[in-house]
């Protein structure tokens, strides 16, 4: 296409922006950006109709029409990056919803380490704002559409929802469309308030009607996408289908990211704090630990924390149960492998002892900037299988260890020790209330009840989360007769406000969640319920139960079976309480020193 014939489209699409300047719109603040958007639209005009050239499967989709992607392909201003910026881009009405559902989904989708853009949060003052809107949509990953009653009256939302449309078609970009509190099919047929919306624009927009038809078809693309219908999903619950987006958006973002909390109070100040103590902008090697009781989120940190800066580093690796898994036969030399294997990328190593894993690892990272999380680690001989020593890592390095003993820290000498605290009474309030109501504070008439339950759980996020999940949907008398009998165990002794949910299953509830307990922690979901189901359980539904009870946790990415370690502990010691004396009384056996032990002794079950 030459240069003459270029200057001639630009000059006609200016002279049909200024047809546009009617009086009646100059004094419109939303008019008058659209028309600062269009204006910068239709400088590239020429460029699109010279690169673009349309997928077959695009023109066998009845509801995508040749005009709307004529429109598409003119509010184009530049060809998409290559480099995302952003995993999430979020588009919505301001004045519907970023007050309330927008604004604690950018809040939670954030809190877990996922850079979104939001309007007015990432723009960097005296840059265009269509130019730095557009870099953001063609610079993300993710765009979540939160489609509201309002949606299609806003020219610039429709604009928006053209390009993200474009990006979805030509480059792959993910689109998830939430329709809060509108009908999927109004949005697909432009009827109810969208049928007034549009009414308007037509009226408006008399001379430039390929524009309107381009936003019909963008929102009938839109709205045909798998997505939320808030009043369908969750029974109406507006946290719990935000708990659903953003673990939709972590498994879409794998392996990138770490599932952090499903209500991620007071997580933020402490990542903040943790980041301080790294001090990232320094190119020594710095270890750091972070450490406290069982269930008080040491892993919910490093995992924010680890979402938060991994991109900054070139390598990185996130190992977790180190404890757990070095009980295991070769399990320091599994873990070995993984290290490896996140670092360098590749599938296999060699590795047939610690020894040899340690001088492999040592050879491989020399000189390397690196990030590594250890998690869970109870012994010192785990941290150096690892982090032999300092001098194996590059410049600006950072190692994270998680453990419960503040000793083993001072052993490996870090460079800083971060302990987490327990949530304070409004954090610890938040939190119950989300597991108890779904909501950010108590409901009428269970205030007094509430603070009980907290002051009770001292502080403890898991104590909270599962007391919480306990006490969900029961009436204000059940509440008063449960924490009667709660309050006559001692609060250092967490484990048995975990045995009061324990204690209100079923038998055959009961049954799996001491065999999960004792033996299946971290195995295949499905193989686990083969074996149950074959010893007459209905595991499937137990199971949900369980996970419900917040007594069990499904990792969505793996389908493994998961379980915080003090819930694992609580199982454990029931089944010890059988018989402390003689493990071959008990109905249970799982450590490998008992079930020789018994097999020496022949003292079998």
């Amino acid at each position: 296409m030459g240069q003459h014939e270029d200057n001639g489209r630009t000059t006609a699409a200016r002279r049909g922006l200024k047809r546009k300047l009617k009086p009646e719109f100059e004094d419109r603040k939303e008019d008058a950006k659209v028309l600062a958007l269009e204006a910068r639209v239709h400088r590239h005009v020429n460029i699109r109709h010279s690169v673009v050239e349309l997928p077959g499967e695009v023109h066998s989709n009845p509801a995508i029409t040749s005009t709307s992607f004529s429109m598409a392909s003119e509010t184009l201003p530049s060809p998409c990056p290559s480099v995302c910026n952003y995993d999430v881009f979020l588009s919505f009405r301001g004045e519907d919803t970023r007050k309330n559902f927008t604004d604690y989904l950018y809040s939670s989708l954030t809190q877990v380490g996922i850079h979104t853009f939001r309007d007015e949060e990432e723009l960097r003052i005296g840059e265009d704002i269509s130019t730095e809107l557009y870099n953001a949509i063609h610079g993300s990953k993710i765009s979540i559409v939160v489609f509201s009653k309002g949606y299609a009256y806003s020219k610039w939302c429709l604009n928006e929802l053209v390009e993200i449309i474009h990006c979805a078609e030509t480059r792959g970009q993910t689109l998830l469309p939430i329709f809060y509190h509108v009908v999927p099919s109004d949005i697909r047929n432009q009827t109810g308030t969208f049928a007034d919306a549009f009414a308007r624009h037509e009226e408006l927009f008399q001379n430039d009607m390929e524009r309107v038809e381009g936003w019909r078809a963008a929102l009938r693309e839109a709205a045909s996408k798998k997505g939320w219908d808030i009043e369908q999903a969750e029974n109406g619950y507006e946290s719990r289908v935000i708990d659903q987006i953003v673990k939709e958006v972590l498994s879409k973002l794998k392996p990138e990211y770490f599932a952090v909390a499903i209500h991620p109070v007071g997580v933020n100040s402490r990542v903040e704090e943790m980041k301080a103590l790294l001090n990232l902008e320094t190119s020594d090697v710095r270890i750091v630990g972070i450490y406290g009781m069982g269930g008080i989120g040491k892993t919910t940190i490093a995992k924010a924390v680890y979402n938060q800066i991994r991109d900054t580093f070139g390598r990185s690796s996130f190992l977790m149960h180190i404890k757990e898994k070095s009980e295991h036969f070769n399990g320091l030399v599994g873990l070995q492998k993984q290290l490896l294997c996140d670092i360098f990328k590749r599938k296999k190593f060699k590795i047939d002892s610690v020894d040899r894993g340690i001088r492999l690892i040592e050879e491989r990272i020399q000189g390397k900037r690196v990030l590594v999380v250890l998690d869970d680690v109870d012994d010192l001989e785990q941290i150096y299988a690892f982090v032999g020593q300092r001098k194996w890592f590059g410049p600006g390095s950072r190692v994270i260890i998680t453990t419960r003993n503040e000793h083993l820290l001072k052993q490996a000498q870090v460079n800083g020790k971060y302990e987490i605290r327990e949530l304070d009474k409004f954090e610890s309030l938040q939190l119950f209330s989300w597991h108890a109501f779904g909501t950010t504070h108590p409901i009428k008439d269970y205030l007094d009840l509430s603070v009980s339950a907290v002051n009770y759980a001292g502080g403890l996020p898991l104590a909270l989360e599962v007391l919480g999940c306990f006490l969900l949907g029961r009436s204000a008398i059940e509440w008063k007769s449960e924490l009667k009998i709660l309050q006559k165990m001692p609060h250092d002794k967490i484990h048995k406000i975990l045995k009061r949910s324990f204690d209100s299953l079923d038998h055959d509830k009961k049954m799996i969640f001491l065999d999960i307990a004792c033996f299946f922690v971290g195995l295949n979901k499905k193989y686990v319920i083969t074996i149950l189901d074959g010893c007459g359980f209905s595991s499937i539904s137990d199971i949900n139960i369980l996970v419900q009870r917040a007594l069990l946790r499904i990792d969505d990415q793996h389908n493994k079976l998961g379980m915080h370690d003090l819930i694992r502990d609580m199982g454990r010691e029931i089944v010890r309480e059988e018989s402390h004396q003689y493990p071959g009384k008990r109905s249970r056996l799982w450590f490998r020193t008992d079930v020789l032990s018994v097999l020496h002794k022949h003292k079998f079950i």
